[in-house]
């Protein structure tokens, strides 16, 4: 009898395993290309080269429209940084927020893509505390495109 209870019912603590195991959604980082945005940040990159920036990272990255796409980066206490987001041209709305280690958020920049240069987002930070920071782009696409490339560079001020 004991076992006709424990087969039942570890088939059921199994299937209720597998059943949260799969009803959990990631979100994966996939790359795009689109030869506008690596224009756009190649030329941005010269630019702000000259001004004394170096690339310590960067990446294309397939977005889902009106989903902020989240970006961990390691920053020093007291470096100057660059940040840059180039969207999709096609988009109405470009949108980033940049969070501390406690949360807490410490940038936000909001385009409308009316005029030539509103798929660009540029700004400088300079942390007070050597931690990780989370970057959350975001861009709304007037086509309705449920897929749209975006790309993200972090640049740091050679002293």
């Amino acid at each position: 009898m004991k076992n006709l209870i424990r087969k039942p019912t570890l088939i059921l603590v199994f299937l209720a395993f597998q059943f949260s195991v799969y009803s959990q959604d990631v979100i994966k980082q996939v790359s795009c290309f689109d030869s506008t945005l690596k224009k756009e940040a190649d030329s941005l990159k010269e630019s702000l080269k000259e001004q004394g920036f170096i690339v310590v990272k960067e990446a294309t990255m397939m977005m889902e429209s009106e989903y902020e796409m989240p970006v961990i980066v390691p920053l020093t206490q007291g470096s100057w940084y660059q940040f840059v987001f180039i969207g999709d041209m096609s988009s109405k709305l470009f949108e980033v927020r940049m969070y501390d280690f406690n949360e807490k958020q410490v940038v936000y920049v909001k385009h409308y893509g009316q005029d030539k240069m509103a798929n660009i987002i540029s700004y400088s930070y300079i942390p007070k505390f050597t931690e990780y920071h989370m970057i959350k782009p975001v861009q709304v696409n007037k086509l309705k495109k449920k897929n749209v490339c975006g790309y993200i560079m972090m640049l740091k001020k050679v002293r």
